[in-house]
């Protein structure tokens, strides 16, 4: 699907007076979220998923593979181990995030914050739209993976959280 196609449908949905439109093909997944902002003024959020994700190439069998090291692949598994009792909270689009919601705001979540479901722990600016990011979980947060100001793509780990 290419950008024009989707431009006409943004304009039909929004003709159309649907809050909400889905739509999946064979390698791409749009969702297409109309509203109203304070003003009374229209807002459209796009979120394009790509279905398929890149195919590995063979690596040729002429070049040899280089030996991993023993001692840091010895720590991987702990650390992953370690990690694996938190909940990871990921970024629902693409966009620029923000740990404030403004300049001259304190930050929303801080390591070590209690944070219960619903609550805001950053903005992703796309496209001149702010978009809070809530917490979908209760719990503590551990770790905050993306510095301020720093772009994000969909999916993208933005925290972690201990649910206990």
């Amino acid at each position: 699907m290419d950008i024009k196609e989707i431009q006409n449908l943004i304009k039909f949905v929004a003709k159309s007076g649907a809050s909400e439109v889905k739509l999946e093909m064979d390698d791409v997944k749009i969702t297409i979220r109309t509203g109203s902002d304070d003003k009374g003024e229209g807002t459209t959020i796009v979120q394009q998923i790509p279905m398929s994700q890149p195919v590995a190439q063979p690596v040729p069998a002429a070049v040899p593979a280089a030996p991993a090291p023993a001692a840091p692949a010895a720590e991987a598994p702990a650390a992953a181990d370690d990690e694996s009792k938190y909940i990871t909270v990921k970024s629902p689009i693409i966009g620029t995030f923000y740990r404030k919601p403004s300049p001259d705001k304190p930050v929303f979540v801080e390591v070590g914050s209690s944070v219960g479901e619903g609550d805001v722990l950053c903005v992703i600016e796309a496209m001149k739209l702010f978009n809070e990011i809530e917490s979908e979980v209760s719990g503590k947060i551990v770790k905050i993976l993306v510095d301020d100001s720093s772009p994000v793509e969909f999916d993208q780990p933005l925290f972690l959280v201990d649910p206990s």
